[in-house]
C-alpha cells in the first residue's frame, strides 16, 4: 500500500447530487481510502430532496413511502448504520475520510468530540456561538444546528456532518413513519424549537463557499495540516461508477424489508447505547425453533453483511440454543460494533421470543 500524505487534507466538492450518487461517493471514497488509493479528504455535498434509511433499517417501517412518492422525494439506503433522515439542498453536508493514524485514536467518542469541536469552531467564525454537545451534535444556545456521526471500516473512518442552513424540520417529520395524530401543529412547532438554522441566526447569510471555507480552515487548524482543492482520481471514478450501478436500484434500497414467511412474525424493540434494534422472529411453536429471524435498526455493525449472516446462522435454531449460537457466531468473526454488544443482540431476540409467548398465550 502506498504511503499516504499525513500532512494534507484534500478538499473535494461534489455539489448538489441525487441521493444514489452521494451514497455511491460514500462507498467509492471509503473503499479507495481503505485501499490507500485516496488521500485524506474533506468532501462537501448537498442532496436533491431524499429520505435516507440506515443500512440496517427497513424502508417501509421507517419512511412514509406514499408521501415520498407523491412529493417527488427519492428514497435511498446509506452504506452506514444509523436512523432515517431527510435531506435537501437547505442543508450542507461535509464528510471526512481519514485513518486511525491521522486521528491518533480509534476511540469513536474521542474522535467525535475532536471533530465536532473543530466543526463548531469553524461555524463560530461565521458569527454564531456554536458548541459541541455530546454525544455527536453541535448546538447554538441549546438548539441543534448540526448532527454528526461516523463509522470505521478497517483502518479508515468516514465521519459525516450536516449543517442546517435554511432547513424546515416539518419536511423531515412528514417523510418519517410517524402516526398522523403526532404530527399536530403543536408537535411540529415543538420540533422546530429544538433546531436552528444558520440563516436564522445571521443578519446576512454568507455564501456557501464562505461557509465551506470556514469549516475547512477549522479542520486544517485542528489537525495541523494544509488543505488542497482536488478532483476525483481515476480509480475513485471507476469505483463510483461500480457503486452507483449497485446502489441506484430497488434491490439495494429495499434489501432489509421483511422476509417472506408463512409463519406469524413476532416483534420487539430493544434500546441500547448502540441504538434502537427491532427484532422479528417467525417460530415453529411445536418444535420450539426459530424458523426465521429478522433484525433491523439504527445500529452500526461492520462488516455490513454481519446482520444477514447472523440471521442465516440462526435459521431453524432451537430456542433453547439461541444464546449459545449467537455468542459462538460473534466469537468466530472479527466484527466492529459502535457501542453495541453481543448481549444486546441476545436481549433483543429474547424480547421478541417473550412477545411471542405473550401473544400465543392470549390466543
Amino acid at each position: 500500500m502506498p504511503e499516504r500524505d499525513q500532512n494534507t487534507l484534500r478538499i473535494l466538492d461534489t455539489g448538489l447530487r441525487r441521493a444514489a450518487e452521494n451514497m455511491a461517493f460514500n462507498r467509492a471514497l471509503l473503499e479507495c481510502h481503505q485501499e490507500g488509493t485516496s488521500p485524506h479528504t474533506l468532501r462537501f455535498l448537498q442532496f436533491e430532496p431524499c429520505a435516507l434509511v440506515g443500512f440496517h433499517q427497513n424502508v417501509d417501517q421507517e419512511i412514509s413511502t406514499e408521501y415520498c412518492e407523491a412529493n417527488g422525494i427519492a428514497i435511498q439506503r446509506r452504506i452506514t448504520g444509523g436512523g432515517a433522515i431527510y435531506f435537501d439542498a437547505t442543508q450542507l453536508g461535509w464528510e471526512l475520510y481519514l485513518d486511525k493514524r491521522f486521528l491518533g485514536s480509534a476511540d469513536m467518542g474521542r474522535i467525535a468530540e475532536r471533530i465536532c469541536n473543530a466543526a463548531a469552531a469553524g461555524i463560530r467564525t461565521l458569527g454564531v456561538d456554536a458548541r459541541f454537545r455530546p454525544r455527536n451534535d453541535i448546538e447554538v444556545d441549546g438548539r441543534k444546528i448540526s448532527g454528526t456521526g461516523g463509522a470505521f471500516d478497517g483502518e479508515s473512518i468516514l465521519y459525516q456532518g450536516t449543517l442546517l442552513i435554511e432547513f424546515d424540520v416539518e419536511d423531515m417529520l412528514r417523510i418519517l413513519r410517524i402516526p398522523a395524530e403526532k404530527l399536530s401543529n403543536k408537535a411540529i412547532e415543538s420540533a422546530r424549537d429544538r433546531v436552528v438554522n444558520l440563516a436564522t441566526l445571521l443578519d446576512e447569510m454568507p455564501s456557501l463557499e464562505v461557509v465551506k471555507d470556514a469549516i475547512a480552515r477549522a479542520f486544517a487548524e485542528e489537525f495541523a495540516v494544509r488543505t488542497a482543492p482536488g478532483e476525483l482520481l481515476p480509480a475513485e471514478r471507476s469505483a463510483f461508477d461500480r457503486a452507483l450501478a449497485d446502489i441506484d436500484t430497488g434491490e439495494w434500497v429495499y434489501q432489509r424489508n421483511r422476509p417472506a414467511t408463512d409463519a406469524p412474525m413476532f416483534e420487539a424493540l430493544h434500546k441500547s447505547e448502540g441504538g434502537l434494534m427491532r427484532v422479528g422472529v417467525a417460530l415453529d411453536p411445536e418444535r420450539r425453533r426459530l424458523k426465521q429471524l429478522w433484525i433491523t435498526g439504527d445500529i452500526f455493525v461492520k462488516p455490513a453483511r454481519t446482520i444477514a449472516d447472523l440471521e442465516a446462522a440462526l435459521r431453524d435454531t432451537p430456542q433453547a440454543e439461541m444464546e449459545d449460537r449467537v455468542r459462538a457466531f460473534f466469537t468466530a468473526r472479527d466484527v466492529e460494533m459502535l457501542q453495541l454488544t453481543v448481549d444486546d443482540f441476545i436481549a433483543a431476540i429474547q424480547s421478541a421470543l417473550a412477545q411471542a409467548e405473550v401473544d400465543q398465550a392470549a390466543e
